[in-house]
């Protein structure tokens, strides 16, 4: 059964993230100062301290040291971090994200006991999935309604040495959580195995060079990682399906980044109505005038329906039996929550930088911040057109497969 009614554990941890930001990561993020210089330097206590929450492990097993929650709470966290600041959201989510793949579901538990206790042990240790090469993103979108090529677009390799150790050359880009990074999972291609394999470096390893972005990364951090012939123990190759799975390319993943989308939104819409409660005019407050009323209550509206997107593609992630039966469409729900989402919320976050008139624009007001960070949301990745493609390829019945997508 489609259900949303949240247990009371759920309720739980929603109102101890939101109050964890409203304490502690809104008073260091929306200083007017650091917004007026556009400083977006990563408060790392601020991730200790959330570490310390179990929030870098809130999709961990729980017999693996982490809180094992499901989808849709994942996202409805994701939401709470956001409203407070997307770049902490989109680290701490990454981070659980990845340990959870690869510790619970791709990982044998000789190489657990090896390589999770350090990770478990460090508050600040998160973990990034390096897979983009520059060399060969000369993707120009879905190539609608055709295969995509059939060679992988990996260049890195990996080669074996006589002690069974393994020797990687790559050199990935666009790496988020990089320059925090303390593991990398890295796809490379390995002779004689199909498809793109993947490898578990530690960030100290010999020869991993991070090169931190200069240019603000949309959210979180980014960098360049260069591996020159970086060895790693045999113990650290992951199953078959670990590129597939880290990937999340079939637009049925856990929509992480729609929930952090919408608590930007979210965000937006409460300093908006904050203000119009505060500032008067024509002798009483602008909320009760019709005009800032309704404008408010499209916002609203969007955010409630951006929400249940976001909440039902989650639910469809936790209860994959819901497509099979029919119960749910068979659409990628996570592609149409990042399509519908991306939308609204920049459509909402401009109508709240209106409540404030020029002062909306002002570079120490958060709505500057909160209007950069929605723009991002709509182009990040592939866009929003070709989402809509992908959708569209799945109306017409082609079935382009999550390998061939990555591909692509």
């Amino acid at each position: 059964m489609y259900n949303l009614h949240l247990s009371p554990e759920q309720l739980e941890i929603r109102d101890t993230v939101r109050a964890f930001v409203t304490r502690e990561i809104r008073p260091v993020v929306l200083k007017a100062d650091r917004l007026d210089v556009r400083d977006r330097t990563l408060p790392m206590h601020l991730l200790g301290e959330a570490s310390r929450l179990g929030l870098r492990t809130l999709a961990l097993s729980e017999d693996n040291g982490g809180i094992g929650a499901d989808a849709l709470t994942s996202c409805i966290v994701a939401e709470e971090l956001a409203a407070g600041d997307a770049d902490i959201a989109a680290i701490l989510a990454e981070t659980s994200r990845i340990s959870h793949l690869i510790f619970d579901r791709v990982m044998s538990q000789a190489e657990r006991d090896r390589l999770m206790p350090k990770f478990l042990a460090d508050d600040r240790a998160q973990l990034a999935f390096a897979d983009r090469e520059a060399e060969t993103d000369t993707r120009l979108g879905v190539n609608y309604h055709r295969a995509a090529a059939p060679a992988s677009v990996i260049l890195a390799s990996a080669t074996q040495a006589g002690n069974g150790d393994w020797v990687i050359a790559a050199r990935k880009s666009g790496v988020a959580n990089a320059p925090i990074a303390c593991l990398f999972a890295v796809t490379v291609k390995i002779a004689g195995r199909a498809g793109d394999s993947v490898l578990l470096v530690p960030a100290d390893a010999p020869g991993v060079i991070v090169t931190a972005h200069d240019k603000p990364w949309p959210h979180g951090t980014c960098g360049e990682v260069t591996f020159a012939d970086c060895r790693v123990p045999a113990g650290n190759l992951l199953g078959e399906n670990a590129a597939t799975l880290l990937r999340a390319a079939d637009g049925r993943s856990v929509p992480l980044a729609q929930a952090i989308n919408l608590g930007i939104g979210r965000a937006a819409y409460e300093a908006a109505v904050d203000y119009a409660r505060l500032r008067i005019q024509g002798g009483r407050p602008l909320i009760e005038h019709q005009a800032i009323a309704t404008k408010l209550a499209d916002i609203a509206i969007r955010l409630e329906v951006a929400r249940a997107a976001v909440w039902q593609a989650a639910w469809a992630a936790d209860h994959p039996e819901a497509v099979a039966d029919r119960s749910l469409s068979d659409l990628p729900l996570t592609t149409v929550a990042q399509v519908f989402v991306s939308d609204a919320i920049v459509k909402a976050t401009k109508d709240a930088a209106e409540i404030f008139g020029a002062m909306g624009v002002m570079r120490d007001m958060p709505l500057q911040k909160y209007l950069h960070d929605a723009r991002v949301c709509q182009h990040v990745g592939d866009g929003n057109r070709e989402a809509r493609l992908r959708i569209a390829e799945h109306i017409a019945g082609f079935r382009r497969g999550a390998a061939a997508m990555a591909a692509e």
